[in-house]
């Protein structure tokens, strides 16, 4: 095929901006109104369009001073004007959110219970919403710094406020920290009614100093127990496994012992009371909690797990 024989070279090309003036012109029923409306002066779109009408060699608009009207040749130009417009701003968008679309890596770093109980769900399902997005987990239980070790999210769970280390902080969840036993232990030791039977039941800790359990009531209450220390454990599935194992009462956070609770193997020892709340934050440096794909990740592990 003779590629030149066919290609069709135009003398001039029009110019897109004197388009847009010209449809704002029509649609806003004058010069002086799609100049307040565009904030362009006056003399400006008259002029443009005025060009336009010479490029094409015809008159689009008949103007005098009180009248305003498209020509023939007007309305059916200004159709096809619009269409294209309308195709110019699809392609610009279909760019515009191609280079916004979250790419690149990100280095999260999260404990052990945060990286089992809740991130392992939800990781692949970021990484099938953002094909272009890498995600590097780094699972320790040892304190990292964000900044000096270049991660760009931390997930921490905390039972006091966070420290303000001028970090990003958001909020992802939080949730009651309950008491739990196995049925056959309560069996055979009774289940206690108030927060002071506690001193006469087997406990599993999670600390050598952590022998008082602080509890809130439902309704505000507060009260201290200091149960019997049978096993001490810094390791949350540790005494998941001795509390259904019937070994004493622990203190859990709630999603925790959920399965547990649905199997039967577990139950709530004084409902109406709690020890306390964990939290779950997303803490991230300035620097990079700006950058889309860190982004697009925090908002993803937000939305995870606040439906949670």
């Amino acid at each position: 095929m003779d590629v030149k024989s066919t290609f069709v070279y135009f003398p001039a090309m029009l110019n897109l901006n004197d388009l847009v003036l010209f449809a704002a012109a029509v649609e806003h029923g004058g010069f002086a109104a799609a100049s307040r409306r565009l904030g362009v002066p006056k003399s400006t779109i008259s002029k443009r369009v005025a060009a336009l009408e010479e490029a094409l060699g015809v008159r689009l608009i008949h103007r005098t001073s009180r009248s305003f009207a498209l020509t023939d040749t007007g309305r059916d130009f200004h159709e096809h004007a619009r269409a294209a417009l309308i195709e110019t701003e699809a392609a610009e968008e279909i760019v515009r959110r191609r280079v916004a679309e979250p790419s690149g890596t990100v280095r999260i770093t999260a404990s052990v219970p945060a990286a089992q109980d809740l991130l392992a769900e939800h990781l692949p399902a970021l990484a099938r919403a953002y094909p272009r997005l890498g995600v590097q987990l780094d699972v320790t239980d040892r304190f990292v710094d964000l900044v000096q070790e270049g991660y760009d999210i931390a997930v921490r769970s905390h039972f006091a406020p966070l420290p303000d280390s001028g970090l990003i902080q958001r909020q992802a969840a939080a949730e009651a920290i309950v008491l739990v036993a196995a049925p056959q232990y309560l069996a055979e030791r009774g289940a206690p009614r108030s927060p002071q039977d506690l001193a006469a039941h087997d406990a599993l800790l999670t600390a050598p100093g952590a022998t008082t359990w602080s509890l809130t009531g439902a309704d505000g209450a507060r009260a201290e127990a200091v149960p019997v220390a049978r096993m001490i454990a810094n390791e949350g599935r540790v005494l998941l496994a001795a509390a259904q194992a019937g070994l004493g009462l622990t203190c859990l956070p709630e999603r925790m012992c959920r399965a547990a609770f649905q199997a039967g193997v577990l139950v709530r020892v004084l409902p109406a009371w709690t020890a306390g709340h964990v939290t779950t934050t997303l803490v991230m440096p300035h620097r990079r909690g700006q950058l889309p794909g860190v982004r697009a990740t925090v908002d993803f592990l937000l939305d995870c797990l606040a439906r949670r």
